[in-house]
């Protein structure tokens, strides 16, 4: 019966590992199965994944083109016609965020912009808003106060 004590791997699942550089009688001997000399035979001589056998590589065939700005701000954005469906007349951040308009986890400012109408009047707490925004909310007679981020 075969329990804990005397169990033993199938015939053929472990195979013994290699033993470089024993001697021509190994058949590993000498230069250890990595032939003579070139990139491979040294050390840490492995080519990165985007080696391309020294053709000139894709990255560095391709044209480059556009601009990619590194300062950036990246917006939450909420438009005109989010607002109208909310029913406060003074709108912060933290109420933009109870009804799930805005993520404030992430840490991005909040901007608002002009599509959509209003309706009424609102106070709005923002840290940008567009021309076009501000037209609109102060026409209904709102206002709309910035916020510092």
């Amino acid at each position: 019966m075969t329990d804990l004590s005397n169990l033993r791997r199938p015939d053929g699942a472990h195979r013994a590992r290699k033993r470089l550089g024993r001697g021509p009688g190994s058949g590993l001997g000498k230069t250890s199965g990595r032939g003579h000399k070139g990139h491979k035979a040294r050390t840490g001589g492995n080519t990165h994944p985007w080696f391309e056998g020294g053709q000139m590589p894709l990255q560095r065939r391709l044209p480059k083109r556009g601009f990619k700005n590194p300062f950036r701000k990246e917006y939450e954005i909420v438009n005109l016609r989010d607002l109208a469906r909310l029913e406060e007349e003074t709108i912060t951040l933290e109420v933009l965020h109870a009804h799930r308009l805005v993520d404030l986890g992430k840490g991005r400012p909040v901007k608002v912009l002009g599509t959509g109408e209003v309706a009424r009047k609102f106070t709005i707490h923002a840290h940008a808003i567009s021309a076009g925004a501000r037209s609109k909310i102060e026409a209904a007679g709102g206002t709309v106060e910035l916020v510092e981020s």
